[in-house]
């Protein structure tokens, strides 16, 4: 298929949407981290601020799509299905960072050194993979995918550690602190699945094959 020398303004503009949505969201993760590290009420009110405007980049993608698609060849609606499925991904990201800074700000006690650490490692961890996927996304770079495969294990391995430390200890602990803990241990854990299916539909994008049915051709039938 001859591809066109112009793309539609209206597949540009949904485009650099998600573009944005992938820095906000990067500037949720940057800020989640600071609150951790500084207790900034600024940082705390920049996550807000950033849950909400990924809200409204969901909203507008939702609302452009459908006009937007019946203009298209068919490798830019594969463009602007990525889109959707971004804005979806991405909104999450924001309410699940939103949900651990509340969470964060609720606490009765101030963190220990041992959590502190670990939250703004998960918190860093998924700065670096958003940053990643706006990379791989602006430019079709499948590499970046990939190291954000790759990477989502740290998360992984760091919510098992906070889960172990708090389940374990509760009676050396207050109940309520390690409870509110394993919420935010869900939070940014979850925060990485949706990164990860950013990367997964950078590949799909770009390659045209889907990680997630290769996956389910491999399991063995029962």
């Amino acid at each position: 298929m001859k591809r066109r020398e112009t793309v539609p303004q209206s597949t540009r503009e949904l485009t650099l949407l998600i573009q944005e949505g992938c820095l906000v969201a990067r500037d949720a993760a940057v800020n989640v981290a600071d609150f951790i590290e500084n207790s900034s009420k600024m940082a705390f009110l920049t996550v807000k601020d950033c849950e909400q405007e990924l809200d409204n980049i969901e909203r507008s993608v939702d609302d452009k799509i459908t006009a937007a698609i019946t203009e298209v060849t068919e490798e830019e609606a594969r463009q602007l299905l990525a889109c959707l499925k971004f804005s979806t991904d991405l909104e999450r990201i924001g309410d699940l960072t939103w949900t651990a800074a509340k969470r964060l700000q609720g606490l009765t006690a101030s963190l220990l050194k041992e959590d502190t650490a670990d939250f703004s490692a998960m918190a860093k961890m998924l700065e670096k993979m958003l940053d990643r996927i706006r990379q791989g996304f602006s430019t079709h770079d499948v590499e970046c995918a990939n190291w954000v495969l790759q990477n989502d294990a740290h998360i992984n391995y760091t919510c098992r550690m906070v889960f172990n430390r708090h389940l374990e200890g509760t009676k050396k602990r207050d109940r309520e602190y390690s409870t509110n803990l394993l919420f935010v241990a869900q939070a940014f854990e979850r925060a990485g699945d949706h990164a990860k299916n950013l990367a997964e539909e950078i590949i799909h994008l770009v390659e045209g094959r889907s990680l997630r049915h290769e996956i389910k051709r491999r399991r063995p039938k029962s």
